[in-house]
C-alpha cells in the first residue's frame, strides 16, 4: 500500500492505490482548506483551486494532471490557484484530481505567490 507522509501534520497513512488524495486526507483528519474554503469550495470537482498541495517528494507516484486541473492552475480558471502555481509549476496539484499510485510528501494549504521573485522576475 503507497504511504503517504502530510509534512505539515506529521502524519502518514497508508492508503490503496488509485486512493484519491482529497478524499484520503480528509478521512484521515488532515485540513486541505483554509479560511472560508473550509466550507465554501467546489467539494472535489476540480473547479476552485483551493485543495492545493505542492508534492514534496514523489511527483512520479501521483496521476497525470488532467484537463480540468490544467485549466484550473495553468491556465488562470482560477486566479488564487494560478498564482500559487506560479514557481511551483513541477510540484503544484490539486488534491481533489490526484490518484495516489506510490509513496509521496505532501505539503498541504500552498500558498500563493502574489509576490514572489519568479512572478514579477
Amino acid at each position: 500500500m503507497p504511504k503517504v507522509t502530510f509534512v505539515k501534520e506529521k502524519k502518514t497513512i497508508d492508503v490503496p492505490e488509485g486512493a484519491n488524495l482529497r478524499k484520503a486526507a480528509r478521512k484521515a483528519g488532515v485540513e486541505l482548506y483554509k479560511g472560508v474554503h473550509k466550507y465554501l469550495n467546489c467539494q472535489g470537482f476540480g473547479m476552485c483551486g483551493s485543495c492545493r498541495v505542492y508534492v514534496k517528494e514523489g511527483k512520479h507516484n501521483v496521476s497525470q494532471p488532467g484537463l480540468i486541473e490544467s485549466f484550473t492552475t495553468k491556465l488562470g480558471g482560477n486566479p488564487e490557484a494560478f498564482f500559487a502555481y506560479v514557481g511551483h509549476e513541477d510540484e503544484m496539484r490539486l488534491a481533489c484530481q490526484c490518484k495516489v499510485q506510490g509513496d509521496i510528501k505532501i505539503e498541504t494549504q500552498a500558498p500563493c505567490n502574489f509576490h514572489g521573485e519568479k512572478f514579477w522576475g
